[in-house]
C-alpha cells in the first residue's frame, strides 16, 4: 500500500494571484496578490522562501511571523493565516498596498491631499506610541517600505522583522546587514559603543522623521538631506526638526508628538482627523453626540477621500442604524456615500437598508425618505417598489401632517413609472380623488393637480378616459387659486390624450367659464388654452385626414415619449411647489375646500357684497371676499393681500429661475412663448403645444396672485345709470356677481373617477346650494339700493348760509 503526503500548500485555504508579486519591505519578504478558496475574498499574501546558508535571515523572518501573529491593534497590519514549513513562510493580512506605490498613484490621479496625509502619519505615530509605551518595544524599522495602506486609505504598520524588547531582556537588535534599511538609523548608532545617551523611543522617532521627509518628498537619497525640508507643510516643520534633531534626548515621545501636531493650528487639527477619531470611538459615545456628528457629517463629506467614504464611513453609518438609534439622521450622509458605489454594490449595501426604513413609524424618517427619494429610485426594481414600498408610502396620503402628505404626493411623480396596473390606476387614483377633492390645504390640492398631469401619460387608456377630464375640471372650480391654474395646465399639458370630441364638449365648456375668473393669472392661462385646443381643432376640421395622427394616444397604453418629459419636470415641481406649501401652512393654515363647485367670486369695492353663503372658509387669499360690510370687506382684502406681500416670495421665484436655467427645455418653452407672442396668427400647432410642456408655464400657477383692482373713485354703478327709460333702473348690475351657474332645466353631468362618488356633492345638491347663494344675493343687493335711496330722499336740497339739524 502506498501513502502519498499531503502537500500543506496546496491545502491551504489561500492561494496566490497569478499576477505579478507587488514587491515589499526590502528583504527575503515577497508580497503578493491573493484570495480566500472559499469566498473570493482578496488578501495579501508575503512569502519567504527558506534557502540553504542564510540560517540568521531565516531566524528574522520566524521572528516576523510570531510578532505579527501576537500583536493586535488597529493601526498595525492584521494578520489572518499563516502557513510555515520547511521550505517556505506564508503570512496571509488585510488586502494592503505598499504606501510608495499607493502614494505614487494618487498623485498620478491628482487626489492626494494633506488630509489624508495627516491622518496616516496620525496612524503610524499611534502605533508607534502603542510599542514604545505600551509594550516596551523598539520597531527598529520605520521607513516607507514597512508602511502598507488598505482598501479604506488606512495606513498600517509593517515591517516587524527587526522588533526587540526595551527592556533588553531578549538581547540587543538583531543586524540587518541590508544598506537600504541602515541609512535610517540614527547618527548615535554610528558611534563605537552605540550606548549614548537616550529614551528608548529616540532612534523610533528618528525614523519617524525620515518617513514624514519621504512621505512629502520621495525617497530619502542620503541622511544629509534631512536638513532642508522641503515640501513638509509649514504647520508640520517644528515638530518635524524635533524629530531628526541630534540630540536624542530631545526628541518627543509619541504620544507627546501627537498633542503637539493635534494642537489648534497644527498639522493633525482638522476635520478628517476629527471625524476618523469619532468614528473609532463611536461604540462608546452618547446618542445625542452621535445625532451631532452625523448631522454635521454630510457637509464634509465632499472634501474627504472616496475610498474613505467608501469602506470606513458607509460601515459605520449602516451599522448605526441598524444596531444604533441614529434615526432619520444618517440618511442625508447614507445617500450622499452612495454616490460613490456602482449599481450593483448600492443594491447589495443600500437598498436593503431602505426597505428597511419605509416600514418605520419615525414621521423624521418617512419625510426624509420622501425628500430624498430621487437618489435612489432608479436602484430599485419594480416588484421591491410595489410590494414593499408603495403599501408604506400611501399611508402618507392620509397623515395628518401636511408636510408628509405634500412629500407622499411628490413622491408619486418618480414611482409610477415603476408601479403596476393595480398600485396606479386603482390604489393612487383612490387617493388623488380624496386629496383633491378634500384635502384642507389648498397647496396640497394644487400639488395633486400638477402631479396627476405629469403621471398621465403613465395610466392606462381606461383610467385617463375616466379621470384626466374629471380631475381637471375639477381642479378649475377650487377656490385657490393656483390649483385653477394647475387644472388649465394639467389639460395643456395632457392634450394628446384627448379626442376631438372630449376637447370639443368637455374640455373647451370648462375652459371659457374660466375667461371671466376673478384672477389674472388664470384668466391668461385660459385664453392661452382655448387659443391651443381651438388651432387643434381647426386644423383637423380643415384637413380630416389629420384625425388619427392627432388621437394616436388617446387610446395607446401608455405614452413614453410624455413619460420622459414628466421626469424631467419633477425636479422643479419638488422644489418649487414644495416652498410655496411651506409658505402657506407656516403662515396660515388653509380650510377644507368649499361644498360647492361654483367658485367664489370677488367683489370690488364700491359694489353691494353679497350675503354669505354657509360653506366653510376657504384659504385665504387675494380672491377672498366673503363678508357682512361694505367696510368689512374693503378691510379683509387689503389685510390678506399684505399678508400675501409679506412673504418671502423672491427666495421662491429666484430658486424656480434658477432650476429653469439648468433645464434646456425651458428654454425652448420659452422661446416658443415669444415666437406665438410676436405672431398671434401663427396656428402652428407644434408651437402651440410645446409651450405648454415648458417650465415657465406651470412656474406661472405657482406666483401669488393678483389682488382685484377696486374700481376708480366716483366710478357709478351699472345699475344707478338710467339707460333710456325715465325712470332708474330696478334691475341690478349683470357684473356684480359673475358665476358659474348650471341651468334650471340641464341635466347634471356625471363627474365621476370610476364606480365610488369622487364628486363629493350631488348634482341636486350643487343646483339647491347654487339657486339659495343666487337669491341671498339678490336680496342683498336690493336692501343696499333702498337704503342708498332714502339717504338720498333724505337729505334733500340745501341752502348756501344755512345749517341742517338733527
Amino acid at each position: 500500500m502506498w501513502f502519498f503526503a499531503r502537500d500543506p500548500v496546496r491545502d491551504f485555504p489561500f492561494e496566490l494571484s497569478p499576477e505579478l508579486p507587488e514587491g515589499g519591505p526590502p528583504g527575503p519578504w515577497v508580497l503578493h496578490r491573493g484570495r480566500k478558496k472559499a469566498t473570493g475574498s482578496p488578501v495579501s499574501i508575503f512569502v519567504y522562501d527558506v534557502k540553504p546558508g542564510v540560517e540568521e535571515q531565516t531566524q528574522v523572518a520566524k521572528a516576523a511571523f510570531k510578532r505579527l501573529k501576537t500583536l493586535r491593534h488597529p493601526n498595525i497590519l492584521a494578520y489572518i493565516d499563516g502557513l510555515e514549513t520547511d521550505r517556505c513562510l506564508h503570512i496571509v493580512t488585510e488586502a494592503v498596498t505598499p504606501l510608495g506605490a499607493y502614494l505614487k498613484a494618487r498623485a498620478e490621479a491628482g487626489d492626494l491631499r494633506e488630509l489624508e496625509l495627516s491622518w496616516g502619519l496620525h496612524q503610524i505615530v499611534k502605533a508607534l506610541s502603542f510599542l514604545v509605551n505600551d509594550c516596551s518595544l523598539i520597531h527598529n524599522n520605520v521607513c516607507m517600505a514597512a508602511v502598507f495602506v488598505d482598501r479604506a486609505g488606512e495606513w498600517k504598520l509593517g515591517g516587524l522583522d527587526y522588533m526587540y524588547s526595551a527592556q533588553g531582556n531578549g538581547g540587543g537588535p538583531p543586524r540587518k546587514g541590508i544598506p537600504e534599511l541602515e541609512q535610517y538609523d540614527p547618527p548615535e548608532l554610528a558611534d563605537g559603543s552605540g550606548r549614548a545617551v537616550r529614551e528608548k523611543w529616540s532612534a523610533d522617532m528618528w525614523r519617524l522623521g525620515c518617513l514624514i521627509w519621504e512621505v512629502f518628498n520621495g525617497p530619502l537619497p542620503r541622511a544629509a538631506a534631512l536638513r532642508n525640508p522641503g515640501k513638509i507643510p509649514k504647520s508640520l516643520v517644528p515638530h518635524y526638526c524635533e524629530l531628526v534633531g541630534a540630540n536624542p534626548k530631545v526628541r518627543p515621545n509619541p504620544a507627546h508628538f501627537l498633542q503637539n501636531c493635534r494642537a489648534p493650528g497644527g498639522f493633525m487639527n482638522n476635520r478628517f482627523v476629527e471625524t476618523n477619531l469619532f468614528l473609532e470611538e463611536i461604540q462608546i459615545k452618547e446618542p445625542a453626540e452621535k445625532q451631532k456628528f452625523f448631522q454635521e457629517l454630510s457637509k464634509s463629506l465632499d472634501s474627504f477621500p472616496e475610498d474613505f467614504c467608501r469602506h470606513k464611513v458607509l460601515p459605520q453609518l449602516l451599522t448605526a442604524f441598524e444596531f444604533g438609534s441614529a434615526g432619520a439622521v444618517v440618511l442625508t450622509p447614507l445617500f450622499k456615500v452612495g454616490k460613490f458605489l456602482g449599481a450593483v454594490e448600492y443594491q447589495r449595501k443600500i437598498i436593503p437598508v431602505v426597505v428597511k426604513m419605509f416600514s418605520s413609524t419615525d414621521r423624521a424618517m418617512r419625510i426624509r425618505l420622501l425628500q430624498q427619494m430621487e437618489q435612489f429610485i432608479q436602484y430599485l426594481d419594480e416588484p421591491t417598489v410595489n410590494t414593499q414600498i408603495f403599501p408604506h408610502v400611501v399611508h402618507g396620503f392620509l397623515d395628518t401632517n401636511p408636510a408628509i402628505r405634500e412629500q407622499t404626493v411628490k413622491s408619486m411623480l418618480l414611482l409610477a413609472p415603476k408601479l403596476n396596473e393595480t398600485n396606479l390606476n386603482v390604489e393612487l387614483m383612490k387617493h388623488f380623488a380624496r386629496l383633491q377633492a378634500k384635502d384642507e390645504q389648498g397647496p396640497i390640492r394644487c400639488n395633486t393637480t400638477v402631479c396627476l398631469g405629469k403621471i398621465g401619460s403613465f395610466l392606462s387608456a381606461g383610467t385617463r378616459h375616466r379621470v384626466l377630464t374629471s380631475a381637471f375640471s375639477r381642479a378649475t372650480k377650487d377656490p385657490f387659486a393656483p390649483s385653477r391654474v394647475a387644472g388649465v395646465l394639467g389639460f395643456a399639458a395632457t392634450h394628446n390624450l384627448y379626442s376631438m370630441n372630449d376637447c370639443a364638449h368637455k374640455i373647451l365648456p370648462v375652459l371659457c367659464s374660466l375667461t371671466v375668473d376673478p384672477e389674472r393669472s388664470v384668466r391668461d392661462q385660459a385664453f392661452k388654452a382655448i387659443r391651443s385646443f381651438l388651432s387643434k381643432l381647426e386644423s383637423v376640421s380643415e384637413d380630416p385626414t389629420q384625425l388619427a395622427e392627432a388621437e394616436k394616444d388617446v387610446h395607446a397604453a401608455s405614452s413614453p415619449g410624455m413619460g420622459g418629459a414628466a421626469a424631467s419636470w419633477a425636479g422643479w415641481a419638488v422644489t418649487g411647489v414644495s416652498s410655496l406649501t411651506s409658505k402657506l401652512i407656516r403662515a396660515h393654515p388653509t380650510a377644507a375646500p368649499a361644498e360647492t363647485n361654483v367658485p367664489q367670486r370677488p367683489v370690488p369695492e364700491g359694489l353691494p357684497a353679497p350675503a354669505p353663503t354657509p360653506v366653510p372658509a376657504t384659504p385665504t387669499t387675494s380672491g377672498h371676499w366673503e363678508t357682512q360690510e361694505e367696510s368689512k370687506d374693503a378691510e379683509e382684502d387689503s389685510t390678506a393681500a399684505d399678508r400675501w406681500d409679506d412673504e418671502d416670495w423672491g427666495s421662491l421665484e429666484e430658486a424656480e429661475s434658477v432650476l429653469a436655467q439648468q433645464d434646456n427645455w425651458s428654454t425652448g418653452g420659452q422661446a416658443s412663448w415669444a415666437g406665438q407672442t410676436s405672431n398671434p396668427g401663427h396656428k402652428s400647432q407644434e408651437s402651440d403645444w410645446s409651450s405648454w410642456e415648458a417650465e415657465d408655464a406651470w412656474e406661472q400657477g405657482w406666483q401669488e396672485p393678483s389682488p382685484p383692482e377696486p374700481p376708480p373713485e366716483g366710478t357709478r354703478l351699472a345699475s344707478e345709470y338710467n339707460w333710456g327709460g325715465p325712470q332708474p333702473s330696478d334691475k341690478g348690475d349683470p357684473f356684480a356677481a359673475l358665476s358659474v351657474r348650471r341651468e334650471a332645466g340641464a341635466q347634471p353631468r356625471r363627474d365621476s373617477w370610476g364606480d365610488d362618488n369622487w364628486e363629493g356633492l350631488e348634482a341636486e345638491s350643487r343646483q339647491a346650494k347654487a339657486e339659495l347663494a343666487r337669491k341671498k344675493r339678490e336680496e342683498r343687493r336690493r336692501e343696499m339700493e333702498a337704503k342708498r335711496a332714502e339717504k338720498k330722499t333724505a337729505k334733500g336740497p340745501m341752502k348756501l348760509g344755512t345749517r341742517k339739524l338733527d
